[in-house]
């Protein structure tokens, strides 16, 4: 039987072909420096995405997705997993820059990868503006 192509199988597709893009970007360019400006509009646009879905669907489906099967707690775990290695590996360039670590840290657990990608904004930010002082 042949997939339909939905608008959810169209947005899932969409964010996977910008997360190649993204990985393959940054492959080939590993010493680049991190964008704030990118990182805040991702995190700007990803808040909006997910302030449109609360407003259409309410919040508990995410208690539902996450919790209905195995495949959902298996999802869960791994953004779970994704989310702490990530800010582990910027933890230590944040606290080099002073930032206030507790609050980020709030922030991260309150609303996932829209608040680690602001935290990267905001340390793309200083770390810019740091190499513009010295």
């Amino acid at each position: 039987m042949p997939m339909e192509l939905t608008p959810f199988l169209a947005l899932a597709g969409g964010g996977l072909v910008f997360t190649l893009a993204a990985v393959l970007s940054m492959l080939l360019r590993p010493q680049a420096p991190g964008n704030a400006v990118l990182a805040g509009a991702l995190s700007a646009g990803f808040a909006a995405f997910s302030a449109v879905t609360i407003w259409a669907e309410g919040v508990f489906p995410v208690v539902l997705n996450h919790t209905s099967n195995l495949w959902g707690v298996q999802v869960w775990w791994d953004l779970l997993f994704s989310l702490s290695i990530a800010y582990f590996l910027i933890l230590p360039r944040a606290k080099a820059l002073g930032m206030n670590l507790a609050a980020w840290t709030l922030f991260i657990l309150a609303t996932a990868s829209i608040g680690l990608l602001a935290m990267c904004a905001r340390l793309f930010w200083l770390e810019q503006q740091s190499e513009r002082a010295a």
